[in-house]
């Protein structure tokens, strides 16, 4: 049904082969640079996750987005893409609350909202490595 795959190709030197070439002739810059920057399509992206470690529900939410990028690219937008870190507090809160045995907002006004932040902030950090290696 299906003709085999000719033996004379290796994908993965191939995948190398265009990598290099995407990289070493601002492919993917000039795919940004050649649409109007009149016509942008706006993506805002956190970052797979503030407070535990990556998995694979990260990768493929991460493909699904490249996908969109991708398709609006070739629809003519001008697609930037910056990838940053969502901190937007309730996870990391919630981290907090966990680790401090918190179960109410009061317990969080006696303990000190300035110290509760600076444990919230501290633990966003707690596995930046993990994150940036997927990002």
């Amino acid at each position: 049904m299906f003709k085999p795959f000719p033996q004379h190709l290796n994908p993965p030197i191939i995948e190398k082969e265009v990598l290099h070439f995407w990289k070493a002739n601002a492919i993917f810059q000039k795919s940004v640079a050649s649409r109007d920057a009149d016509r942008p399509f706006v993506f805002f992206e956190g970052s797979p996750t503030a407070n535990g470690r990556p998995g694979i529900h990260h990768v493929i939410s991460r493909t699904i987005k490249d996908f969109a990028c991708r398709l609006k690219t070739m629809q003519g937008y001008r697609v930037e893409r910056k990838a940053g870190w969502d901190t937007h507090g309730l996870p990391g809160e919630i981290e907090v609350e966990k680790k401090l045995g918190f179960t109410r907002k009061d317990q969080i006004l006696e303990f000190g909202v300035d110290k509760f932040n600076a444990l919230c902030r501290e633990s966003v950090w707690t596995f930046k490595m993990e994150n940036v290696q997927i990002l």
